[in-house]
């Protein structure tokens, strides 16, 4: 008598099934994790201006700029005002906000910062003083 080897079809699609089911859920954990991630970047790069603007730029002149950037905010990474999508602080479509409030001729007495966050509510930082 002759045995045959090997899967039936049957078993087969089954196996193909949950492999398939398995690299869903493993891309769709991919996405979450990648969006996490950059959610984390976001908190960083506003806490940097955070500090930035605080034990840096109001330390030395008494007030708050009308706007940041590189120039004004020295104590920082450069690199930070862009946001993890490639878009400076202040271009259309940025994820970070710098909302002065309460200026006079370019000095501010208060400001928000807001980073706009996928997997989470906006993280939102504001002046101490």
């Amino acid at each position: 008598m002759k045995t045959k080897r090997g899967f039936t079809v049957l078993e087969l699609i089954v196996c193909i099934v949950f492999v398939a089911i398995f690299v869903v859920l493993f891309f769709i954990q991919k996405v979450n994790i990648d969006a996490m991630n950059r959610d984390q970047q976001r908190k960083i790069a506003i806490n940097a201006m955070f500090y930035s603007l605080e034990e840096g730029f109001y330390e030395q002149n008494g007030y708050y700029p009308e706007t940041i950037f590189e120039d004004n905010l020295t104590t920082m990474d450069p690199n930070l005002f862009t946001d993890p999508m490639g878009i400076n602080i202040g271009d259309e479509g940025s994820s970070y906000r710098y909302e002065p409030a309460n200026c006079n001729e370019g000095e501010c007495k208060e400001y928000t910062l807001r980073a706009i966050m996928e997997k989470e509510d906006t993280y939102i930082r504001s002046s101490r003083r």
